[in-house]
């Protein structure tokens, strides 16, 4: 489904507004997850609901690659994401996860989001000891 919009300062609140009649015909309910499509650049959001307006984030990385600036009126295409969302655990945290069944089900209840940011956190350490401290802590947060 296409619109117009303009492109609206990075504040909080900002970025693509959506018609309310768009998030209506995607069919996803109030927050869908989405693919966003400007000027040939594509990626993965959710709709968010703030102050009664329907907006896509739009963040500097984003802009950059679609071509747009604040202020640019762009054509924008979004689609209900119905692809499952999915994390890949790295196979050392996988290991631990496997070896503590309680850790195990925690993790496995949580959101995309929050598991997202347990395996970036991992992923970003730099030095084996830091990875290995990262998932320790990880393993102690998911146990409660």
């Amino acid at each position: 489904m296409k619109f117009q919009a303009q492109v609206e300062p990075p504040e909080p609140m900002r970025g693509l507004e959506v018609p309310p009649e768009v998030v209506a015909a995607l069919g996803g309910g109030a927050r869908p997850p989405v693919t966003i499509t400007v000027n040939g650049h594509s990626w993965k959001s959710r709709v968010a609901l703030l102050r009664g307006r329907h907006l896509l984030g739009l963040s500097h990385a984003n802009r950059r690659a679609a071509g747009v600036a604040t202020g640019d009126e762009v054509e924008v295409e979004v689609e209900l994401d119905t692809e499952p969302r999915v994390v890949v655990e790295p196979a050392d945290f996988a290991r631990a996860l496997d070896d503590d069944p309680v850790a195990r089900a925690a993790y496995d209840d949580l959101a995309y989001s929050h598991k997202r940011e347990h395996v970036r956190a991992i992923e970003s350490a730099k030095k084996p000891e830091t990875r290995q401290r990262r998932i320790e802590k990880a393993i102690a947060a998911l146990r409660g």
